[in-house]
């Protein structure tokens, strides 16, 4: 398979890279890059989510904690930035409601709004369970990236889900990488190594605040 080349830089476009980041890996960070590249991003926000409207709060890390792996793990990459917006603002982290407000920071900036909101082809098909979904592609574009074990998008499916908006939506044909947040936490509560996994400053810090570990291996 012939590599293409990266796109031209589009001048103020923004990727947005939304989730719990519980905690970020690899992954995430392989996504940003070739959505980045692919399409022409100037820069990919990370925006952990405050208050996950997916999960109970009990269940995630600290934003605290989550915040400064996505910062450790962005290090050294300059088009990758730390955005708090969700964690600034009270209430659930409904996505179309931070869109919306980086849009409007465009719009008060003087610039036309340029977003692109990344995503994974199994996310893509909860999204019409979102909190005003068609608010939110209306806002941004919307970037598909492969999942393990999760088909490639169908047009007929889209033409359903988002009648008129197929045209909103950019499939990207990689990377393909099998690991997920679950995976980690549950290697680290086996006392697992997470190397590879993760960047070694966000694997250090797991460890110095001893996140994700089982119950009696902490109390040991």
């Amino acid at each position: 398979m012939t590599v293409a080349a990266p796109a031209p830089v589009r001048p103020g476009s923004i990727g947005i890279m939304g989730g719990t980041f519980d905690p970020i890996h690899v992954g995430h960070l392989a996504i940003a890059e070739e959505a980045r590249e692919v399409l022409g991003l100037e820069r990919v926000l990370f925006i952990p989510a405050s208050i996950p409207p997916h999960r109970q709060a009990a269940s995630v890390a600290p934003a605290a904690d989550r915040a400064a792996m996505v910062e450790l793990a962005i290090e050294g990459n300059a088009a990758f930035e730390l955005s708090r917006i969700e964690l600034e603002r009270a209430g659930p982290s409904y996505t179309s409601d931070t869109v919306a407000a980086l849009a409007a920071a465009e719009r008060a900036a003087g610039r036309v709004p340029d977003l692109t909101f990344i995503l994974s082809a199994e996310t893509l098909h909860d999204l019409p369970g979102w909190h005003e979904p068609e608010r939110l592609v209306d806002a941004c574009r919307i970037a598909v990236v492969p999942r393990e074990g999760y088909p490639a998008p169908d047009p007929a499916w889209l033409s359903s889900a988002f009648p008129g908006r197929e045209d909103r939506f950019d499939l990207l044909e990689g990377p393909r990488l099998g690991l997920s947040s679950t995976s980690v936490r549950e290697r680290v509560a086996a006392g697992r190594s997470i190397r590879y996994i993760v960047p070694p400053a966000v694997a250090r810090y797991i460890g110095d605040h001893g996140l994700y570990r089982a119950p009696a291996r902490a109390a040991s």
